[in-house]
């Protein structure tokens, strides 16, 4: 049997089940529990060219910007990614933005390549920062891992809130339309 036979079948067999499950009347809004106690602040798509990367959303209490913790950053990715290239990126960002310890960068990288998965189309990973400064990952909701560095987690949100961001105008975006 045929991968794409397999998959018309499996198809066959899951659509009435998915048609139940997907009923509007039946859906509830519930926020992820990474978000719990958050609102939305500011959101925004990352493209480069005619390439969509990913949507990004900004979450913070009360929904109002405080430039510190706690507050969360979800990207929902576009198109597949592999993790140790979003690692890598992460990376290059944070030097391009002046940060030049070169061995805490390449620690970083590590404990990155390590929680970072690779991501598909509609795949969302949620980094939240803690106020105890730590970053805590989640990958479709399911906890990934955590970063207990205060310094780490400063440098890699500033990737998209930090003034020194490559992305200016997703930063006004996401932090609400406040540059």
């Amino acid at each position: 049997m045929t991968v794409a036979v397999l998959r018309s079948r499996l198809g066959t067999l899951l659509l009435p089940l998915l048609l139940i499950c997907a009923d509007p009347l039946r859906a509830e809004t519930v926020t992820p529990a990474p978000l719990a106690g958050l609102e939305l602040v500011g959101q925004a798509r990352l493209q480069v060219l005619f390439w969509k990367v990913f949507d990004a959303q900004l979450y913070s209490p009360a929904g109002a910007w405080q430039g510190r913790p706690p507050y969360a950053l979800a990207l929902t990715y576009l198109r597949n990614l592999r993790g140790e290239r979003i690692a890598e990126r992460s990376v290059r960002e944070m030097r391009e933005q002046g940060f030049t310890d070169e061995l805490t960068l390449a620690r970083w990288y590590e404990l990155l390549r390590s929680v970072i998965p690779d991501v598909g189309a509609d795949d969302e990973i949620i980094g939240v920062a803690e106020a105890s400064g730590a970053t805590q990952f989640y990958f479709n909701g399911q906890p990934l891992g955590r970063i207990d560095e205060p310094a780490f987690t400063e440098r890699f949100f500033a990737i998209w809130l930090g003034e020194r961001s490559s992305q200016q105008d997703m930063r006004v975006a996401l932090l609400g339309g406040r540059p």
